[in-house]
């Protein structure tokens, strides 16, 4: 498993755009093809039509004004009016549907990205802190949504204008063409390397705003505890610290980019002062092709010329950004997904309950093995407790169990069977977890419950409550069953959290049942409530028991002392005390 990624650590991107990311989002274009072209289509009309007002213009001045026909200025102006909606209603149906296509396009990635992180292994989420997964599929996505559905849609329109409007000042005056590339060739090459200069910014400004949500999530979800803890100023000086990072990041960009206005009307105003100099004196000698119509189309075509390069220019360095933006997003698509069912993969049925360590050797980091040849053997319905110090290897033995993580060496079967050959729904239908932190969703306490087994009915749940014997205590909620929680229980207490999980998985009723410090949270009351559901529970059922509370662990048929990579201790407690080796230990000092 790579080492764990901080908020004070910058994700590792590429400094220059990489068109191989922009490759792999052809997939999701490739559905709505039709409607680009038609899109495509829409934006070359539009842009003839920009193309033709001016001249218009250049009539009204050379012809119109000069002969004082008011008739035909009535008739050009209804013309350029003409020209004008035409223009308008173009470029509405091409935005319109270049804009659904791309939100089409994005909405796709999005939907692999969430469907994604449901399949990818504990491994990524063990490797990011929350917020950076947080920003990758939202912030980053919104960052190409906006790209996709109007800056790529810009780009095209900028290009197609670029070459039609070379095209028509070359029709109409070659010298004048040359003055107009004169003035924007350099101003676009100072606003490139300009360009190029921010570019080489932004990755460096994602990576301290990923960092920056990273901690403000982190701050979020640890509220409690740093107020409990009185770090509450040292958190505003660790936020303080990230965010500065961030914004002296983005002044670096800002100061960059406010030299690009100075810029193209340092250039701007040259071209214009030499455009009507070199006209003036092509009128002096009489050329026929240059009049004062001609110039004011070229000073409108000069516009129409420099301001889309002005703008591709900024689109690419928004490519950059988006570029790099894709390598996250992608990162996370095209994540290796390491636990998932095999081509020939069993369902797991009809269990009885036998557990088999084979020989299993784990790491989570190269070369600092957790487990290394754990054999273990466990006979149906056996309640094994698991014990010893923190990080040797408690946790780690259940996250095998469950394929929350796949063995390096040896195997981990059950009845037999090798949990990687059989399915992971059914690995996970027959195998049930409760983790020392009950996550509760937003919706009801019956649907809460019910989440171990949707099927099951209100009297199913129901019984599950009164079995656990909290039906009296759930009732006395507002709407007892069907009273409405807040995202993550919010207003119930710790025991209440875990005497519903509790609930859940009596409901989902697994052969093979995990208690991963279940109890260590819960008040004493909650904790015999719990005891009493267990003896029933657990009965005729194969058990594991993380815990360190011995309450929890004296009664079970076996006890596991898990230290030094493997078992150092095994046997009942009496067995156990009896020896005043580790577990004696343990239970003396407490």
């Amino acid at each position: 498993m790579a080492k764990r990624n901080t908020y004070f650590q910058d994700e590792q991107v590429e400094k220059k755009p990489d068109m191989g990311q922009f490759k792999k989002i052809f997939r999701y274009v490739y559905p709505y093809k039709s409607m680009l072209v038609m899109s495509g289509v829409f934006m070359v009309l539009a842009s003839l039509v920009s193309m033709i007002s001016p001249l218009l213009l250049k009539r009204i001045i050379n012809s119109v004004v000069y002969d004082e026909d008011y008739r035909e200025l009535a008739l050009v102006i209804a013309g350029m009016a003409v020209l004008a909606f035409l223009e308008i209603m173009l470029n509405f149906f091409e935005q319109r549907l270049m804009g659904k296509a791309g939100h089409n396009i994005i909405a796709a990635v999005r939907q692999e990205v969430f469907y994604k992180l449901q399949k990818l292994p504990f491994e990524y989420f063990d490797s990011k802190p929350d917020g950076k997964i947080v920003v990758r599929v939202t912030d980053y996505i919104n960052d190409l949504a906006n790209f996709f559905t109007s800056q790529l849609v810009m780009l095209f329109v900028y290009i197609m204008k670029i070459v039609l409007v070379l095209f028509f000042m070359l029709a109409i005056s070659p010298q004048l063409t040359l003055v107009v590339i004169a003035a924007v060739v350099p101003m676009m090459a100072c606003i490139f390397a300009l360009r190029k200069s921010v570019r080489k910014l932004f990755p460096a400004h994602r990576a301290k705003y990923s960092n920056r949500t990273a901690f403000t999530i982190e701050s979020i979800m640890g509220e409690k505890v740093i107020k409990n803890f009185n770090r509450v100023e040292q958190s505003k000086k660790t936020y303080r610290d990230v965010h500065m990072q961030s914004v002296d990041m983005w002044m670096k960009i800002v100061r960059r980019n406010e030299l690009n206005t100075p810029i193209v009307m340092l250039f701007w105003n040259a071209g214009m002062i030499a455009l009507y100099g070199i006209a003036l004196l092509l009128i002096k000698n009489g050329n026929a092709m240059v009049n004062a119509g001609t110039v004011v189309v070229f000073t409108n075509y000069m516009s129409l010329f420099s301001e889309p390069l002005t703008r591709i220019a900024g689109i690419i360095q928004s490519l950059a950004q988006v570029s790099s933006n894709l390598e996250q997003v992608f990162d996370t698509i095209d994540y290796p997904v390491s636990i998932e069912d095999g081509k020939d993969a069993d369902v797991l049925a009809h269990v009885k309950g036998r557990v088999d360590f084979d020989h299993v050797y784990f790491e989570y980091e190269e070369n600092a093995p957790v487990l290394e040849d754990f054999d273990l053997h466990v006979t149906p319905g056996q309640t094994i407790a698991l014990v010893g110090p923190t990080g040797a290897g408690k946790t780690t033995v259940i996250n095998l169990l469950t394929r929350f993580y796949d063995v390096d060496k040896g195997s981990v079967r059950i009845d037999g069977k090798d949990v990687r050959s059989v399915t992971l729904q059914s690995l996970r239908k027959e195998v049930g977890v409760l983790m020392q932190d009950p996550f509760i969703f937003k919706g009801t306490i019956m649907d809460n419950i019910r989440y171990g087994r949707p099927s099951a009915s209100d009297e199913e749940c129901i019984a599950a409550a009164r079995l656990l014997k909290i039906e009296d205590r759930i009732n006395a909620f507002t709407d007892g069953f069907y009273h409405k929680l807040d995202e993550r229980g919010q207003g119930l207490s710790a025991g209440e959290k875990q005497l519903i999980s509790f609930a859940r998985i009596i409901l989902k009723n697994p052969s093979v049942i995990i208690l991963d410090e279940a109890t260590s949270s819960v008040d004493t009351e909650t904790e015999e409530l719990i005891q009493q559901a267990l003896s029933i529970v657990l009965r005729d059922k194969t058990a594991f028991i993380v815990a360190h509370r011995l309450s929890t662990v004296r009664d079970a048929d076996r006890i596991l002392y898990i230290s030094d990579r493997g078992i150092a201790e095994s046997g009942t407690h009496e067995e156990l005390m009896k020896k005043k080796g580790l577990y004696y230990r343990l239970n003396i000092g407490r």
